[in-house]
C-alpha cells in the first residue's frame, strides 16, 4: 500500500503560519479533515517556522490535530528535543522525519531514537552534502538502515529519501533517482523509499504537471511513499492508477472507487 505524507499542515505556509500566531483551531481543523479524506495516511506536522516558538506551536499543532484525525502523525523538525516533546503527546506511534548521516544531526537522532515505537525517513545525506550519484545515495541508504537495525528497527519501519533534487539544476537528476529507488527497493529489500516530489520540478514551469508524471514513473521503480499535497486531485488520481496497474489494488477496487467518486475523470 503506498503512504501518503500529507504536507500541509507546515507553518512554512503562510496560511498555516498565520492559523498557528493567531490559534486558529478550525482552520487546522478544516484543512487535516480534508487532507484524510484526500487520502492521507500520515499528516505532517511541521512548526518550525516561527522561531522561538516551535515548543509552544507544536504542542498547540499536535493538539488541533489530534482532535481532528485518528490519522498517525509525522512529526517533522531538526531538533530532538522538539521531538522528544511531540512524541510524548501523540496518541499512536508516529513517523519521524527525520535522520541523516550529517554526524552534528546523527548522533543526537540516534539517541532519541533508541527505544521509540515510530517509523523513521532516514535522508540519504552526509558531511560532504547532497548525493551525487546513484552509488552515493545507495551506499548512504545503506549505512542508515544497517545503523538503524542496530538500535532495533525493522525495515518496514525505515523509509529512505534519495533526496530528490531538480532537474533545472542537473538533467541527469531524474534518472538518477529512478536507478537509486530501484537499487535501493532491490538490495534493501523490506525498506520504503519516499521523499518530496516537488523538489524535481524546482525552477520550471507548469510544475504539477511534471511532478503527477515523475510519480508514475517513480512507482514504477519501486517508490511506495510521498510526501505531498494530499488536496492535489490530479496527482492522486495519478497515484491511484499507478498503484492498480502495478497490481496492488485487488480486483481494482479502489480504483474503480475513485472513479465512481469523481476523483478519477478523463
Amino acid at each position: 500500500m503506498f503512504t501518503v505524507i500529507g504536507e500541509r499542515i507546515n507553518t512554512t505556509l503562510k496560511k498555516v503560519k498565520s492559523a498557528t500566531e493567531n490559534r486558529d483551531e478550525a482552520y487546522i481543523k478544516n484543512d487535516v479533515i480534508t487532507q484524510e479524506k484526500s487520502g492521507a495516511t500520515y499528516i505532517d506536522v511541521n512548526a518550525g517556522a516561527r522561531i522561538g516558538h516551535e515548543e509552544e506551536d507544536m504542542r498547540w499543532l499536535l493538539s488541533v490535530v489530534q482532535s481532528a484525525t485518528t490519522l498517525p502523525l509525522c512529526l517533522d523538525s531538526p531538533d530532538p528535543a522538539i521531538l522528544e516533546m511531540a512524541y510524548s503527546l501523540v496518541e499512536r506511534p508516529p513517523m519521524i522525519n527525520s535522520i541523516s548521516l550529517e554526524k552534528d544531526r546523527f548522533e543526537p537522532m540516534m539517541q532519541f531514537l533508541k527505544g521509540k515505537n515510530c517509523r523513521i525517513i532516514a535522508l540519504c545525506m552526509d558531511d560532504s552534502g547532497m548525493p551525487k550519484s546513484v552509488d552515493d545515495i545507495f551506499c548512504r541508504a545503506k549505512a542508515l538502515v544497517e545503523e538503524l537495525e542496530k538500535i532495533g528497527f525493522k525495515r518496514n519501519d525505515i523509509f529512505i529519501d534519495p533526496l530528490i533534487q531538480p532537474m533545472s539544476v542537473d538533467a541527469a537528476n531524474g534518472t538518477m533517482v529512478f536507478k537509486a529507488v530501484e537499487k535501493i527497493m532491490t538490495e534493501l529489500q523490506g525498506v520504503h523509499t519516499t521523499g518530496g516530489l516537488s523538489n524535481i520540478s524546482y525552477g520550471l514551469p507548469q510544475r504539477k504537471v511534471i511532478n503527477r508524471i515523475f510519480l508514475a514513473m517513480l512507482m514504477a521503480k519501486g517508490f511506495d511513499s510521498a510526501i505531498l499535497d494530499p488536496l492535489d486531485s490530479a496527482i492522486m488520481a495519478v497515484l491511484k492508477t499507478a498503484d492498480m496497474l502495478q497490481g496492488e489494488d485487488a480486483f481494482c477496487m479502489n480504483y474503480l472507487k475513485a472513479v465512481r467518486a469523481g476523483s478519477i475523470v478523463a
